[in-house]
């Protein structure tokens, strides 16, 4: 679980890739920096396997350096007893070490990925999970209150309904994964968080399962995460959100979104349509009151102002070309359990539609496809080029890309909505 939980200074992200998201997208927030190890200690550069079957060579380096983590872990309070009780049988994980270092980039569109996220039997399951887990679900609301659709939507996102919460040993993928990843000083700092919470007696080594990045339980929290935020809402004494019970794993996650200011009620976003002659230069910019909004034509797909929930922006996730939303405070809460747009989107949609919500009514631009890392730099550079600077080239369309992307449509006549297009990288070539 991973960005950066803003109230508790989380600000890392994990590197969970699972076939339903797209990009680089993670698990939830992570709640805390992880401790960093002596620079001594940092590997020199990543380790590569491309074999199933780790060298002898590599399977001794990482021996020693389980030695000299074993110290760096004693110095943060992690008892001689812990450490042989969950590090005693530790080997490498080539499985983990693999993955992380032979990524595919996903490449999908929102409206494929909304496709599956959002998919008919994600609804009719979580209308089930919602039938099944009603009086649960309303007293974690009363605890906490966030509505307990969107914390739903999050257990189906992460789990589907806790079907899926991983069989990966935890701890030796987070001891591989610090020793040979280029994040190693992050999984460090997850690991020695995983033992913390075998030491104070939540779950022992064997039973902490999850991904291979270290996402745990139904919800996918990972080791910092779960130590600064998870709860026993059974009482039992113990924070478990792996058990097939998901109570603590729920009330975890609602706990989660309210110590990130969730506002009850309020909801993610509202579907919007656009006037004729629109200025696409609001968009993502500024906040207004929905009334406000309302007054330049930006109203609800009924055709009346949206109601005043609180201020919002303008989401054009998909340009010109796509559906917009007015986003709300409650958005940017759920972009702190995983920071991409996609996510948001379909979690807020998904809690929706197990409500009984519509669909998004808008079309999509079907005929398009998404850019892939390179060619997101090569945009970037070539935008550089033309004299409209992004201010790095880094494969990420931030807001300095997006101002410099509105400008260049601007001077070219096509619609400036900043969305980073096929078309707008083949104008630019």
């Amino acid at each position: 679980m991973k960005r950066s939980l803003s109230g508790l200074a989380l600000c890392l992200m994990a590197t969970q890739v699972q076939a339903e998201r797209i990009d680089d997208y993670t698990a939830p927030v992570i709640s805390q920096r992880p401790a960093q190890r002596p620079m001594a200690f940092v590997a020199a550069k990543p380790v590569q396997v491309a074999q199933v079957v780790p060298s002898t060579e590599v399977q001794q380096e990482f021996a020693r350096w389980l030695v000299g983590f074993r110290d760096r872990a004693r110095a943060e309070g992690i008892s001689e007893r812990t450490l042989d009780a969950s590090l005693r049988n530790v080997t490498l994980d080539a499985d983990a070490l693999h993955k992380i270092n032979n990524q595919a980039e996903f490449t999908k569109t929102l409206w494929a990925y909304l496709g599956s996220a959002v998919s008919d039997t994600r609804i009719e399951n979580g209308r089930a999970a919602l039938a099944q887990n009603a009086q649960l679900l309303r007293q974690i609301e009363a605890r906490y209150g966030v509505d307990r659709q969107v914390v739903l939507a999050i257990w189906g996102m992460e789990s589907a309904y806790g079907t899926h919460r991983g069989t990966h040993p935890v701890i030796p993928a987070l001891a591989t994964l610090a020793y040979g990843s280029r994040r190693g000083k992050f999984f460090e700092g997850q690991l020695i968080d995983a033992l913390r919470i075998v030491q104070d007696g939540d779950t022992t080594a064997e039973k902490m399962t999850g991904s291979w990045a270290g996402a745990m339980g139904h919800t996918q929290f990972i080791p910092s995460s779960y130590r600064a935020l998870a709860v026993d809402w059974t009482g039992d004494g113990k924070r478990d959100i792996w058990s097939d019970n998901p109570a603590d794993a729920l009330a975890s996650t609602a706990h989660y979104l309210a110590e990130n200011g969730w506002i009850h009620g309020q909801p993610w976003g509202v579907e919007v349509q656009l006037p004729r002659g629109f200025d696409y230069e609001l968009a993502g910019s500024t906040n207004r009151m929905p009334s406000d909004w309302a007054k330049l034509g930006v109203v609800g797909m009924d055709g009346r102002p949206v109601q005043d929930f609180g201020s919002a922006k303008l989401l054009l996730p998909a340009g010109h070309r796509g559906a917009a939303f007015l986003t709300f405070k409650n958005f940017k809460v759920i972009s702190r359990y995983n920071a991409a747009d996609a996510y948001v989107i379909g979690v807020g949609h998904l809690a929706d539609r197990i409500m009984g919500g519509a669909p998004i009514r808008a079309s999509w631009p079907d005929d398009e496809r998404a850019l892939t890392s390179d060619e997101r730099k090569e945009l970037q550079v070539r935008l550089k080029r033309a004299g409209f600077d992004p201010s790095g080239v880094d494969g990420r369309i931030g807001p300095m890309t997006i101002k410099a992307l509105r400008d260049y449509q601007r001077a070219v006549g096509v619609v400036p909505d900043g969305y980073a297009s096929l078309e707008v990288l083949h104008r630019l070539r």
